[in-house]
């Protein structure tokens, strides 16, 4: 699964370059849908009939899941915090047909259990994803992403000096960081927070590096230390954002013709840019991972 990576516009006298996920073919692609074919090729070779997941009404893992499962004609539920929403990604799951239910933050564990004990019942074989794509499968997704990262460094005779990226639930982050040592590679790896603060989502993302190399009896000595998990950008958290995000948002649009959104990519962008000038980064090459999100982009197209 390549995607695409082309040079962009230098950034404060560094060359940027961009790793277009946005553009895998299907349902909008994102770091999502290279994570799903993942579980979709355990969910299909074991043959369940259910999956169950949750999401904010703005999740692109809700929104590629529920497409696979309407392509696979297997039913799917959607536990979710958010109630009505005009999102796109909401309204393209209700296209797909699934259940969407509703709860408080502090119902999402229980109603899981009571979701999947339910189905069970029922004579589903059901297949639960943790919101994000969160898990060793996710994780490998981008170890194998990261591959391809270094095809296109040999094909074009460099490396990379720094990637940045969308930070959320962490496995794309454990998985560049475990692909990164693997390949022996001084590249720093920097994880743009869209929500979390540390130490919480550090150790989220240490989390899945540890699990990831215990299954499969990996020994990674102080890989948590190459972690760069960079939580000042958050603003208020997840959704959140500000007159500069729009305007990041903007430009890349006009110069680029690359569309990002408030909730992931711009936000990890600017927050990006931000990082660059606080550590007056200089005549490096940079890769900036798009993580996805089309159709987020326009939930917020009126304010740009």
């Amino acid at each position: 699964m390549l995607s695409d990576i082309h040079q962009m516009q230098d950034i404060f006298n560094n060359n940027l370059y961009i790793m277009r996920e946005d553009l895998i073919p299907f349902s909008f692609g994102g770091n999502k849908a290279r994570k799903a074919k993942y579980f979709f090729k355990d969910i299909l070779k074991n043959n369940y009939n259910y999956v169950i997941t949750y999401g904010s009404a703005s999740s692109n893992h809700c929104r590629i899941i529920s497409n696979l499962c309407a392509k696979y004609d297997i039913k799917c539920t959607i536990i979710s915090t958010d109630r009505e929403s005009n999102s796109y990604n909401r309204n393209l799951c209700k296209i797909f047909n699934v259940e969407i239910i509703s709860c408080n933050v502090d119902e999402v564990k229980e109603i899981i259990s009571k979701q999947m004990n339910e189905k069970s019942i029922l004579g589903y074989k059901t297949y639960f994803i943790q919101g994000g794509g969160h898990g060793n499968i996710g994780t490998q997704a981008y170890i194998d992403a990261y591959k391809e990262i270094e095809l296109y460094e040999n094909e074009h005779n460099f490396k990379f000096d720094y990637i940045f990226h969308a930070s959320g639930t962490g496995t794309t982050q454990a998985g560049l960081v475990i692909g990164n040592r693997l390949n022996n590679s001084s590249t720093k790896i920097v994880g743009i927070s869209i929500a979390r603060k540390s130490p919480y989502g550090k150790n989220v993302i240490i989390d899945s590096v540890q699990k990831y190399c215990n299954s499969y009896n990996l020994e990674l000595k102080n890989i948590d230390k190459e972690i760069n998990f960079i939580d000042d950008y958050v603003l208020q958290g997840y959704g959140n954002y500000n007159k500069q995000i729009l305007e990041t948002i903007k430009e890349v649009l006009i110069k680029e013709g690359i569309p990002l959104d408030t909730t992931y990519t711009g936000k990890a962008f600017w927050g990006m840019k931000e990082y660059i000038k606080k550590e007056k980064i200089k005549n490096k090459k940079l890769l900036f991972i798009h993580t996805g999100g089309t159709p987020i982009f326009f939930d917020k197209v009126k304010e740009i």
